[in-house]
Protein backbone atom coordinates (compact mmCIF):
# COMPACT_ATOMS: atom_id res chain seq x y z
CA UNK A 1 0.00 0.00 0.00
CA UNK A 2 1.37 3.44 -0.94
CA UNK A 3 0.19 6.68 0.57
CA UNK A 4 1.18 10.27 -0.17
CA UNK A 5 1.13 13.08 2.34
CA UNK A 6 1.41 16.86 2.09
CA UNK A 7 3.95 17.34 4.89
CA UNK A 8 5.86 14.07 5.25
CA UNK A 9 7.49 11.67 2.84
CA UNK A 10 8.36 8.03 3.38
CA UNK A 11 10.20 5.08 1.92
CA UNK A 12 10.00 1.37 2.73
CA UNK A 13 12.99 -0.88 2.09
CA UNK A 14 13.56 -4.33 3.60
CA UNK A 15 10.68 -3.85 6.07
CA UNK A 16 12.20 -0.60 7.38
CA UNK A 17 10.08 2.52 6.92
CA UNK A 18 11.89 5.86 6.94
CA UNK A 19 9.74 8.95 7.42
CA UNK A 20 11.02 12.45 6.72
CA UNK A 21 9.31 15.48 8.24
CA UNK A 22 9.09 17.38 4.98
CA UNK A 23 8.61 21.10 5.47
CA UNK A 24 12.25 22.20 5.22
CA UNK A 25 11.33 25.75 4.25
CA UNK A 26 10.01 26.25 7.82
CA UNK A 27 12.53 23.92 9.51
CA UNK A 28 9.95 21.10 9.59
CA UNK A 29 7.76 23.02 12.01
CA UNK A 30 4.45 21.28 12.44
CA UNK A 31 0.95 22.53 11.88
CA UNK A 32 -2.42 20.80 11.98
CA UNK A 33 -1.83 19.26 8.54
CA UNK A 34 1.45 17.65 9.57
CA UNK A 35 0.01 16.39 12.83
CA UNK A 36 -2.92 14.79 11.00
CA UNK A 37 -0.52 13.29 8.46
CA UNK A 38 1.52 11.80 11.30
CA UNK A 39 -1.54 10.35 13.03
CA UNK A 40 -2.62 8.73 9.76
CA UNK A 41 0.78 7.24 8.94
CA UNK A 42 1.20 5.91 12.48
CA UNK A 43 -2.20 4.21 12.31
CA UNK A 44 -1.16 2.63 9.02
CA UNK A 45 2.18 1.48 10.47
CA UNK A 46 0.58 -0.15 13.49
CA UNK A 47 -1.15 -2.81 11.35
CA UNK A 48 1.05 -2.93 8.23
CA UNK A 49 2.60 -6.39 7.89
CA UNK A 50 5.22 -5.05 5.50
CA UNK A 51 6.69 -2.68 8.12
CA UNK A 52 8.84 -3.97 10.98
CA UNK A 53 10.81 -0.86 12.06
CA UNK A 54 10.18 2.90 11.74
CA UNK A 55 12.76 5.69 11.47
CA UNK A 56 11.85 9.39 11.82
CA UNK A 57 14.19 12.07 10.54
CA UNK A 58 13.98 15.56 9.05
CA UNK A 59 14.36 16.86 5.52
CA UNK A 60 16.85 19.72 5.19
CA UNK A 61 19.00 21.26 7.91
CA UNK A 62 16.60 20.92 10.85
CA UNK A 63 14.79 18.05 12.50
CA UNK A 64 11.82 20.09 13.73
CA UNK A 65 11.40 23.63 14.99
CA UNK A 66 8.22 22.70 16.88
CA UNK A 67 5.03 24.64 16.23
CA UNK A 68 4.75 26.54 12.95
CA UNK A 69 4.74 30.34 13.25
CA UNK A 70 1.69 30.77 11.03
CA UNK A 71 -0.16 28.14 13.06
CA UNK A 72 0.74 30.03 16.23
CA UNK A 73 -0.72 33.20 14.71
CA UNK A 74 -4.03 31.34 14.45
CA UNK A 75 -4.03 29.67 17.85
CA UNK A 76 -3.23 32.88 19.73
CA UNK A 77 -6.89 33.80 19.15
CA UNK A 78 -8.33 30.35 19.96
CA UNK A 79 -10.65 29.86 22.92
CA UNK A 80 -10.19 27.06 25.45
CA UNK A 81 -12.17 24.45 23.50
CA UNK A 82 -10.28 25.18 20.28
CA UNK A 83 -6.95 25.01 22.08
CA UNK A 84 -7.91 21.73 23.72
CA UNK A 85 -8.71 20.20 20.33
CA UNK A 86 -5.32 21.25 18.97
CA UNK A 87 -3.35 20.14 22.02
CA UNK A 88 -5.11 16.75 21.96
CA UNK A 89 -3.94 16.34 18.37
CA UNK A 90 -0.33 16.99 19.44
CA UNK A 91 -0.67 14.53 22.32
CA UNK A 92 -2.16 11.91 20.01
CA UNK A 93 0.91 11.96 17.73
CA UNK A 94 3.37 11.25 20.53
CA UNK A 95 1.09 8.73 22.22
CA UNK A 96 0.91 6.80 18.96
CA UNK A 97 4.69 6.90 18.59
CA UNK A 98 5.27 5.71 22.15
CA UNK A 99 2.66 2.94 21.94
CA UNK A 100 3.48 1.89 18.38
CA UNK A 101 3.81 -1.93 18.29
CA UNK A 102 6.83 -1.55 15.98
CA UNK A 103 10.17 -0.18 17.23
CA UNK A 104 10.60 3.53 16.48
CA UNK A 105 14.00 5.13 15.91
CA UNK A 106 14.53 8.90 15.74
CA UNK A 107 17.46 10.21 13.69
CA UNK A 108 17.93 13.83 14.73
CA UNK A 109 19.65 15.56 11.84
CA UNK A 110 19.60 19.15 13.12
CA UNK A 111 17.77 21.42 15.53
CA UNK A 112 15.00 19.83 17.60
CA UNK A 113 13.10 22.60 19.33
CA UNK A 114 9.96 22.75 21.46
CA UNK A 115 7.41 20.20 20.32
CA UNK A 116 10.05 18.65 18.06
CA UNK A 117 11.57 17.25 21.24
CA UNK A 118 8.51 15.04 21.58
CA UNK A 119 9.91 12.68 18.94
CA UNK A 120 13.00 12.23 21.12
CA UNK A 121 10.95 11.45 24.19
CA UNK A 122 8.48 9.11 22.51
CA UNK A 123 10.85 7.15 20.24
CA UNK A 124 12.47 3.94 21.47
CA UNK A 125 16.02 4.62 20.25
CA UNK A 126 17.46 8.03 19.36
CA UNK A 127 20.44 8.80 17.15
CA UNK A 128 21.65 12.40 16.84
CA UNK A 129 24.03 14.06 14.47
CA UNK A 130 27.04 15.70 16.07
CA UNK A 131 25.58 18.91 14.62
CA UNK A 132 22.19 18.51 16.29
CA UNK A 133 20.98 21.02 18.86
CA UNK A 134 18.12 20.80 21.32
CA UNK A 135 15.87 23.15 23.25
CA UNK A 136 12.72 23.02 25.32
CA UNK A 137 12.09 26.65 24.54
CA UNK A 138 8.40 26.95 25.40
CA UNK A 139 8.85 28.98 28.59
CA UNK A 140 10.52 31.73 26.57
CA UNK A 141 7.17 32.49 24.93
CA UNK A 142 5.16 31.95 28.11
CA UNK A 143 3.95 28.38 27.57
CA UNK A 144 5.21 24.95 28.68
CA UNK A 145 6.28 21.64 27.04
CA UNK A 146 3.12 20.03 28.32
CA UNK A 147 2.04 17.43 25.75
CA UNK A 148 5.56 16.06 25.30
CA UNK A 149 6.41 16.02 29.00
CA UNK A 150 5.17 12.48 29.88
CA UNK A 151 7.63 10.94 27.41
CA UNK A 152 10.57 13.13 28.42
CA UNK A 153 9.86 12.37 32.10
CA UNK A 154 10.11 8.67 31.30
CA UNK A 155 13.39 9.10 29.44
CA UNK A 156 15.32 11.63 31.56
CA UNK A 157 15.58 12.16 35.31
CA UNK A 158 13.98 15.14 37.04
CA UNK A 159 17.32 16.61 38.15
CA UNK A 160 18.50 17.57 34.67
CA UNK A 161 15.13 17.85 32.96
CA UNK A 162 13.67 20.44 35.32
CA UNK A 163 16.43 22.92 34.53
CA UNK A 164 15.88 22.44 30.80
CA UNK A 165 12.12 22.96 31.21
CA UNK A 166 12.37 26.16 33.22
CA UNK A 167 15.32 27.74 31.40
CA UNK A 168 14.57 26.96 27.75
CA UNK A 169 18.33 26.78 27.15
CA UNK A 170 19.73 25.42 23.89
CA UNK A 171 22.23 22.58 24.22
CA UNK A 172 24.28 20.33 21.98
CA UNK A 173 24.40 16.60 21.23
CA UNK A 174 27.20 16.00 23.74
CA UNK A 175 24.98 17.19 26.59
CA UNK A 176 22.00 15.27 25.18
CA UNK A 177 24.11 12.12 25.30
CA UNK A 178 25.41 12.84 28.80
CA UNK A 179 21.89 13.19 30.22
CA UNK A 180 20.64 10.09 28.33
CA UNK A 181 18.20 12.04 26.21
CA UNK A 182 19.70 10.34 23.15
CA UNK A 183 21.26 6.89 22.78
CA UNK A 184 23.94 7.65 20.19
CA UNK A 185 25.77 10.67 18.80
CA UNK A 186 27.24 10.00 15.35
CA UNK A 187 28.99 11.83 12.53
CA UNK A 188 26.49 13.91 10.59
CA UNK A 189 27.12 12.10 7.31
CA UNK A 190 26.57 8.71 8.96
CA UNK A 191 23.33 9.55 10.79
CA UNK A 192 20.77 7.79 8.63
CA UNK A 193 23.13 4.90 7.85
CA UNK A 194 23.65 4.33 11.57
CA UNK A 195 19.89 4.38 12.22
CA UNK A 196 19.28 1.90 9.39
CA UNK A 197 22.00 -0.42 10.74
CA UNK A 198 20.26 -0.43 14.12
CA UNK A 199 16.93 -1.10 12.41
CA UNK A 200 18.50 -4.08 10.62
CA UNK A 201 19.64 -5.43 13.99
CA UNK A 202 16.07 -5.21 15.26
CA UNK A 203 14.84 -7.23 12.27
CA UNK A 204 16.73 -10.21 13.71
CA UNK A 205 14.44 -10.19 16.76
CA UNK A 206 10.96 -11.64 17.07
CA UNK A 207 8.45 -8.95 15.99
CA UNK A 208 5.88 -9.98 18.59
CA UNK A 209 8.57 -10.16 21.28
CA UNK A 210 9.57 -6.56 20.49
CA UNK A 211 5.94 -5.46 20.65
CA UNK A 212 5.47 -7.16 24.03
CA UNK A 213 8.71 -5.60 25.33
CA UNK A 214 7.26 -2.20 24.55
CA UNK A 215 4.07 -3.11 26.41
CA UNK A 216 6.14 -4.01 29.48
CA UNK A 217 7.41 -0.43 29.64
CA UNK A 218 3.88 0.85 29.20
CA UNK A 219 2.21 -1.41 31.78
CA UNK A 220 4.62 -2.65 34.44
CA UNK A 221 5.78 0.69 35.91
CA UNK A 222 2.15 1.51 36.78
CA UNK A 223 1.64 -1.79 38.67
CA UNK A 224 2.21 -2.64 42.31
CA UNK A 225 4.72 -5.44 42.86
CA UNK A 226 2.16 -8.24 43.37
CA UNK A 227 0.21 -7.27 40.26
CA UNK A 228 3.45 -7.16 38.28
CA UNK A 229 4.41 -10.59 39.68
CA UNK A 230 1.23 -12.16 38.29
CA UNK A 231 1.19 -10.19 35.06
CA UNK A 232 4.78 -10.97 34.08
CA UNK A 233 4.59 -14.65 35.05
CA UNK A 234 1.42 -15.16 33.01
CA UNK A 235 2.86 -13.19 30.12
CA UNK A 236 6.01 -15.28 29.70
CA UNK A 237 4.05 -18.52 30.13
CA UNK A 238 1.74 -17.53 27.27
CA UNK A 239 4.63 -16.34 25.11
CA UNK A 240 6.61 -19.57 25.49
CA UNK A 241 3.83 -21.54 23.81
CA UNK A 242 3.33 -18.99 21.02
CA UNK A 243 4.32 -19.85 17.45
CA UNK A 244 6.98 -17.14 17.40
CA UNK A 245 8.65 -18.21 20.64
CA UNK A 246 8.54 -21.86 19.68
CA UNK A 247 10.30 -21.04 16.41
CA UNK A 248 12.84 -18.83 18.17
CA UNK A 249 13.74 -21.43 20.78
CA UNK A 250 13.96 -24.22 18.19
CA UNK A 251 16.20 -22.06 15.99
CA UNK A 252 18.49 -21.35 18.94
CA UNK A 253 18.78 -25.03 19.85
CA UNK A 254 19.31 -26.00 16.20
CA UNK A 255 21.91 -23.23 15.71
CA UNK A 256 20.08 -21.55 12.82
CA UNK A 257 18.39 -18.23 12.17
CA UNK A 258 14.72 -18.12 13.14
CA UNK A 259 12.09 -17.82 10.46
CA UNK A 260 9.79 -15.26 12.01
CA UNK A 261 6.14 -15.74 11.06
CA UNK A 262 3.94 -14.17 9.80
CA UNK A 263 6.49 -11.35 9.41
CA UNK A 264 9.36 -13.39 8.01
Amino acid sequence: MTKKYATIKHDIKNRIMTIWLNRPEVHNAFNATMLNDLVDVLEWISTAQEIRVVIFTGEGKSFSAGADLNWMKQIINYNYEENLKDSALISNVFYKIYTCPKPVIAAINGAAVGGGMGFIGASDIVFASEKATFSLSEVRIGVVPSCISPYLFKKVGEGVLKELFISGERFDANKALDIHLINYMVEHEKLLTSAIEKAQELLQCGPNAISICKKLFLNVPEMDLKTAFNYTAELIAKMRISEEAQEGMRAFLEKRKPNWLPNN
